[in-house]
């Protein structure tokens, strides 16, 4: 159940997060091409601002010539004229039209060429539509008028109009003699302003062959993922022998500004979806380790009862006979193994409570100046006994030489107890102990080092943690709770020390203390 809401939570996390990075990347694609079409856009209105500037100005240069005119050289008037009446419609199409034709000849500096005519034609047109409205068949009595008259005037040079000259006359023309870098470059940043596109580009002229012109910003070479390309100077068959290239070094930036708040937002909430889901899978981890250590705590502690509770009934039932009554040396043993197994049961419970009134901060730690020397020698004489029983040693290796510091004795005292029946406890063969101490500037170091079984790197890193036993369930080849080492760190902890282990599987471990000196 626990790797189904694992593996579901999953899911959904990475559901959330690929529609929130799919969203994102959407909106940065779509900026991406809502800003290559406002370029293309800029750089059409740029190339057709420059066109009409050299058209206009290329009109107004020649425009005195055309205004001094005064008579032609030659002119010529046609009249066209047709009408057609519908008998069967009862209608009548009228249409005409006077054309008049001037030639005028244009001085010889003219576009460097004799032969150029300057030809003015002017039209006029009458059209007229009648439907007859009665049956009489006479146009002339009452009918339906349509009619309108209409007058242009149009000029050619030689048969072509002025756009043609231009064309001709600009082909053979640098280009930097025909447009200016400054005005390219103004030109195109009005266009982009106009589409809220204000960054700096770079930008070059290129002839059809793909061979740089003068026109460019600073050293301009081409990168084509980059640029944008569009041409200059349309001929009219739609056709140009020059393109602008235009680059946007901090396009990129531009387009994340343009959705930065949005972007920083989605990225914000993807963060906190991350933090608080792993935020829960650590704490369903915690629970499920939690369930765990306690149901092994369980059993550890219902283990531990079992002895001295089937102790205690043996020993009941044996008073209860009547040879054994009546023997008082009997009845007071038996009595005195009671009390013995009611103050193992006792103790383990204490064990309990003080570790959790530790932890609630209830038991008041007062502290006095003390000689450890003195304090570890009298937790070894604790221990000295069992050690012999198993015939064992314990080695002291006393070398500090500052050996005061402010602690309490009584919990101190039952600090090194209990690492000295740990290491008792865990060692096979007939247990081996020493006991090192040593004094830095500022620390007074404890050291227990025993030859037992040791523990692997993964035990190490949760052998302070409470209820935490290397062997699981209710089967251990040592007796215990898990909540020795536990109450050692809390202690070293609250007099502002330090406490951590260094072991390798059969070979042996040693519990350090750092302790403040005075």
């Amino acid at each position: 159940m626990f790797v189904l809401i694992v593996v579901l939570m999953s899911i959904s996390l990475i559901g959330i997060i690929s529609v929130q990075l799919y969203w994102i990347d959407n909106a940065v694609e779509s900026k991406d091409k809502q800003f290559d079409s406002d370029v293309i856009k800029s750089l059409a209105s740029t190339s057709e601002r420059i066109a009409l500037r050299e058209r206009d100005e290329f009109i107004r240069e020649y425009e005195p010539i055309l205004r001094n005119i005064k008579l032609a050289n030659k002119a010529e008037i046609k009249n066209i004229f047709l009408q057609q009446i519908d008998t069967t419609g009862k209608q009548k199409f009228t249409f005409g039209a006077t054309i008049l034709e001037e030639d005028f000849k244009i001085p010889s500096d003219f576009l460097d060429n004799d032969s150029i005519i300057y030809k003015r034609i002017t039209t006029k047109k009458d059209f007229f539509q009648a439907k007859l409205l009665d049956n009489t068949g006479d146009f002339n009595n009452q009918v339906d008028e349509d009619r309108f008259s209409s007058t242009k005037q149009f000029s050619l040079f030689g048969g072509k109009d002025i756009t043609s000259y231009l064309n001709d006359y600009k082909k053979y023309k640098p280009i930097h003699q025909r447009i200016s870098n400054r005005e390219i470059s103004t030109t195109l940043k009005e266009e982009l302003s106009k589409r809220d596109i204000d960054i700096d580009f770079k930008y070059g002229v290129y002839n059809s062959e793909g061979f740089a012109t003068k026109l460019k910003s600073g050293y301009y070479t081409i990168n084509p993922k980059e640029s944008y390309k569009y041409p200059l100077f349309r001929n009219e068959d739609n056709l140009s022998d020059y393109n602008l290239f235009v680059t946007f070094p901090t396009k990129n930036k531009h387009i994340l500004s343009g959705i930065s708040y949005i972007l920083l937002l989605s990225l914000f909430f993807i963060f906190i979806i991350i933090v608080a889901f792993s935020s829960s899978l650590y704490q369903l981890v915690k629970q499920k380790k939690i369930s765990e250590i306690k149901t092994d705590f369980i059993n550890n502690m219902t283990h531990e009862f079992k002895t001295p509770i089937a102790t205690i009934n043996l020993a009941l039932d044996s008073i209860k006979n009547p040879k054994i009554i009546s023997n008082n040396d009997k009845v007071m043993r038996y009595v005195k193994m009671i009390r013995d197994e009611n103050k193992r049961m006792h103790a383990q419970v204490e064990n309990v409570l003080r570790i959790s009134r530790l932890e609630k901060n209830q038991i008041e730690i007062t502290k006095e100046q003390i000689d450890i020397h003195d304090l570890v020698e009298d937790a070894i004489t604790h221990v000295r006994l069992l050690v012999l029983d198993k015939k064992g040693t314990i080695s002291t290796h006393f070398q500090a030489i500052q050996t005061e510091v402010f602690a309490n004795q009584f919990h101190l005292t039952n600090v090194v107890v209990n690492m000295l029946e740990n290491a008792l406890k865990y060692s096979v063969n007939p247990p081996k102990i020493d006991v090192y101490t040593e004094s830095t500037n500022k620390y007074f170091i404890i050291k227990i080092r025993d030859e037992g079984i040791g523990m692997s790197k993964n035990a190490q890193k949760y052998v302070f943690d409470k209820f935490y036993r290397e062997q699981k369930g209710n089967i251990h080849d040592v007796k215990g709770h898990g909540l020795g080492l536990a109450y050692v760190k809390e202690i070293v902890t609250n007099h502002h020390g330090t406490v951590f282990v260094e072991s390798e599987k059969g070979v042996g471990s040693t519990f350090t203390i750092k302790l403040p000196l005075i």
